[in-house]
């Protein structure tokens, strides 16, 4: 079973693909998606859209592993992050994928053992789960392994 993780932004949507088969887990492709500033926000959801849809034809993953906001200090960041995630939701829906949310707190208790542990602990622990030779890079792709691996 292939998986799709995605940490959602509007800046940058952090992506990784995991494959499940014989009770071994494997990357398959991460990265991000980089929207310009200088695009309208609806462009820069679009850009998002197109993207993750590609990852689905390329990959075609069978469900999309998502990491939820519930608390966020500022209103400013939190609306563009929930419009990016309901756009990969709904592109996910689109496809037939099912859709599972994460807390922050969730994927570190996953990779970790500690709902608080720290951003660097979490992706030491995606780079051993998932035997890889270096922390992946960008730090969002690490959290969007992270949802994944949930």
């Amino acid at each position: 079973m292939i998986i799709l993780g995605i940490d959602p932004g509007t800046a940058t949507t952090g992506y990784g693909l995991v494959k499940y088969e014989n009770e071994e887990v494997k990357a398959l492709d991460f990265g991000s998606i980089r929207t310009s500033a200088d695009l309208e926000p609806e462009q820069r959801l679009k850009e998002i859209h197109e993207d993750i849809k590609s990852l689905i034809d390329k990959y075609k993953p069978k469900a999309l592993a998502i990491e939820s906001v519930y608390f966020f200090k500022n209103a400013k960041s939190a609306i563009p992050v929930g419009q990016a995630r309901g756009v990969a939701m709904l592109t996910a829906v689109e496809n037939n994928l099912e859709v599972y949310e994460f807390t922050p707190l969730q994927i570190k208790m996953a990779m970790t053992g500690y709902g608080k542990a720290k951003k660097k602990q979490v992706q030491k622990m995606v780079k051993e789960h998932l035997d890889l030779e270096e922390i992946p890079k960008p730090n969002d792709a690490a959290d969007a392994l992270g949802a994944a691996l949930c």
